[in-house]
C-alpha cells in the first residue's frame, strides 16, 4: 500500500493524518511498521541531504541470521532508497554489501549524471526483491528534462555483519548499467550522425532496433570526422573504452552529420523481421559483386553484435572452404564418386554423420556435399597429407584472418593449423575453428563470384583505412563446381526446405549444425545466395541448420 507524499522544504509544515518524519529534507510517510514512502532527492537550491535516513538505519543495528525476512527487506530497501534520494552517498553505501562501489555510484548520480531532482517510489517486496520507480530530472547547462525508469534491488544478509544489506549491482542505479559501467551526462566527444542507407534513407535505432550498437559505433568512429556539432546527452559509459557509449536521453539536440552506409533499408527490414522469430539469432547480408554489407541484425538478450563479432564453431558451413580446398587439389570432383560411410576414424577419434546415415557406393561428391556427409570430407585428410592446407585455402582464397576493416569493430574468422582428430574436426567446421555470420556470408559471397571482396559497411575513403585483399582468386573450375554443389544443396539437399520459398533457379545454400560443449542443442547455421545477394545466419542452440537459421536466410534473400 502506498501513500503519495509531497516533498517540502525544511521549514515548512507537513499537514495530514499520517505519522511522518522529516529526515535530511526527505519526508517519509510511515504506514505501520513496514510502510513505504516516496523519497525525494534534494535539489541544489535546498538541503544538501547530509545525514538523510539515519533514523531508518536502526534495522541494521542488530546482527541476524538465517534468510532475510520480509520485514528486514522492506526496512532496508526503504532506508537505502531514502539515503540515495537525499544524495547521502555514505549512508546509502553503508546499507549495501559493497560500500565503495555504491558510494561512488550514488555520488556520481548527482555530480556526474546531473540529476537535480528525483522521486523514488518503492513497490511491495516479492521475497527479498523490491521494485521501485525513479522519476528524475536532469539539469545540464540550463536545460532540464525528465528521466524516468523502473529498477529493483535485492536484500541479502551480510556475510560478516549478519545485517540485511542491499546486494549492490550497478543495475540498481539504472537497469541498463552492467558491471563497471557508469551513468554520465554532458556534452559527448562525438557529435551525432545521421546514418543513411545506400539510397539515402535514414537508419534509426527506433525503426531498426538491432542496428543500435552499429549506429552507436559509427557515431563514435566517424562523428567527429563527418562534421556536425555535439549537443548534450545522458549516456552509459562502457567499461571497455573502445566500445561505443549508449545514449539514454538527448538533453539538447546536436547538429548531426550525414553518414552514408552500404546498408540497404529494405534488406535490413527483412533481416530485423527474420531474427525476431528466434532467440539469440544473428544474420548478415552481403552483395557478392562488391562486398558491401547490406544488412546486420541480431535478436539477443545481451544486445551483443554477434553477427559481426561473434566467435562460434560454424559447423558444416565450413565445408564450402573445405570443398574448395579439395577441388583445388584435384582430390575430388563434383561429378565423381566420394565414399560416404556411416562412420570414419581419424587421430583415434570416431566421426559419424547425422543420425549415422550413409550414402550408396558410387554417390558423387556433389551429393555428399548437398547431404552434408561428414565422413566424405574426413576421408580426404590422408590424401591431402598437409595440415596447413585448410588454413591456407581459408586465408589465400577466402580472406579469412586478414584483419578486415569493415568500418566498425568486427572479428575475423579463425582457421588455425591442426593435426590428428582436431584436423578432422576442422574439415567439418568444429574443433578450434570460429566464425560469425559476417565471416560465413563472406565465404558464400566469395564462392558465388570466385573473388574475395572484403566486407564493407562504409566506404574506406571516409578514413583512408586499408582494405584486405586475398592472395589469389579461386580457380574458375573450382568456383563453378562449388556453386553447382551449393545449388544442389538448395534444391535437393539439406537446404531444400528452407530455400523452397526463395524464387528463381540461381540460388544455393549450405547448412551447418555445430556442437557446443555443455549445450543441450547444437548451434544452427545456414548460408545461401540468390542472385547478387548472399546471407548467413546463426541461432545459438537452434538445432539443425535448416530449422532455425535457414528460414532467417530465406527471408533475407527474398528481400533482394
Amino acid at each position: 500500500m502506498f501513500r503519495e507524499c509531497r516533498f517540502r522544504g525544511r521549514n515548512e509544515e507537513v499537514n495530514g493524518a499520517a505519522k511522518g518524519a522529516i529526515i535530511g529534507g526527505v519526508f517519509l510517510a510511515l504506514l505501520g511498521g513496514t510502510g513505504y514512502g516516496v523519497y525525494a532527492l534534494v535539489g541544489d537550491a535546498g538541503d544538501d541531504g547530509k545525514g538523510a535516513a539515519k533514523g531508518d538505519t536502526a534495522v541494521q543495528s542488530e546482527k541476524g541470521s538465517g534468510p532475510v525476512t520480509e520485514k528486514e527487506t522492506a526496512a532496508t530497501a526503504k532506508a537505502f532508497l531514502a539515503a540515495w534520494a537525499a544524495g547521502d552517498d555514505r549512508a546509502a553505501a553503508d546499507l549495501t554489501n559493497n560500500a565503495q562501489a555504491a558510494q561512488t555510484a550514488v555520488g556520481d548520480y548527482k555530480a556526474k549524471a546531473y540529476v537535480s531532482k528525483a522521486v523514488i517510489t518503492p513497490g511491495p517486496a516479492t521475497g527479498t526483491t523490491v521494485p521501485f520507480k525513479v522519476e528524475a530530472e536532469i539539469t545540464y547547462e540550463g536545460t532540464t528534462k525528465p528521466f524516468a525508469y523502473d529498477s529493483q534491488l535485492t536484500v541479502v544478509r551480510g556475510l560478516t555483519s549478519g545485517k540485511p544489506l542491499v546486494d549492490w549491482q550497478p543495475a540498481v542505479i539504472h537497469p541498463q548499467l552492467q558491471r563497471d559501467e557508469k551513468l554520465r551526462a554532458g556534452t559527448p566527444a562525438s557529435p551525432p550522425v545521421k546514418a543513411v542507407d545506400r539510397g539515402g534513407e535514414e537508419l534509426t535505432a527506433e525503426k531498426y532496433p538491432s542496428l543500435r550498437p552499429v549506429l552507436a559505433e559509427l557515431r563514435e568512429t566517424y562523428g567527429a570526422e563527418a562534421g556536425g556539432a555535439s549537443g548534450a546527452e545522458v549516456w552509459i559509459e562502457p567499461a571497455d573504452r573502445s566500445a561505443p557509449k549508449r545514449t539514454l536521453l538527448t538533453l539538447v539536440e546536436g547538429e548531426p552529420a550525414v553518414l552514408k552506409t552500404y546498408l540497404d533499408a529494405k534488406v535490413q527490414a527483412a533481416a530485423e523481421q527474420a531474427v525476431a522469430r528466434f532467440p539469440e539469432a544473428s544474420v548478415v547480408a552481403i552483395k557478392p559483386s562488391t562486398g558491401h554489407i547490406l544488412a546486420v541484425a541480431n535478436h539477443r538478450k545481451d544486445g551483443y553484435n554477434a553477427a559481426m563479432t561473434g566467435n562460434r564453431a560454424p559447423g558444416s558451413t565450413m565445408k564450402i572452404v573445405t570443398g574448395a580446398m579439395l577441388l583445388d587439389r584435384g582430390l575430388v570432383a563434383a561429378d565423381k564418386p566420394a565414399e560416404c560411410p556411416k562412420e570414419v576414424s581419424w587421430g583415434g577419434r570416431p566421426f559419424h554423420n547425422l543420425k549415422n546415415f550413409e550414402l550408396p557406393a558410387g554417390t558423387s561428391f556433389a551429393t555428399s556435399f548437398a547431404r552434408s556427409c561428414n565422413t566424405a570430407f574426413i576421408k580426404q585428410i590422408k590424401p591431402v597429407d598437409d595440415d596447413s592446407a585448410l588454413p591456407r585455402e581459408a586465408t589465400e582464397v577466402f580472406g579469412i584472418g586478414l584483419d578486415w576493416k569493415t568500418g566498425i569493430k568486427s572479428t575475423d574468422g579463425k582457421v588455425p593449423p591442426a593435426t590428428g582428430a582436431a584436423a578432422a574436426a576442422a574439415y567439418i567446421g568444429q574443433g578450434q575453428i570460429t566464425m560469425n555470420p559476417l565471416n560465413v556470408a563472406s565465404i558464400t559471397a566469395t564462392a558465388r563470384t570466385g573473388v574475395f571482396r572484403q566486407p564493407l559497411l562504409v566506404a574506406p575513403e571516409l578514413d583512408g583505412r586499408t582494405i584486405a585483399t586475398a592472395q589469389r582468386r579461386m580457380k574458375p573450375s573450382v568456383q563453378q563446381q562449388l556453386v553447382s554443389m551449393m545449388k544442389l544443396t538448395a534444391t535437393s539437399g539439406t537446404g531444400r526446405e528452407a530455400m523452397a520459398s526463395v524464387g528463381g533457379t540461381d540460388k544455393g545454400a549450405k547448412t551447418g549444425s555445430a556442437e557446443v560443449d555443455g549445450a543441450g542443442s547444437p548451434d544452427s547455421w545456414f548460408t545461401g545466395f540468390s542472385g547478387d545477394l548472399a546471407a548467413a545466419a546463426m541461432v545459438e542452440a537452434g538445432g539443425h541448420g535448416g530449422d532455425a537459421a535457414g528460414p532467417i536466410v530465406a527471408t533475407v534473400l527474398n528481400a533482394r
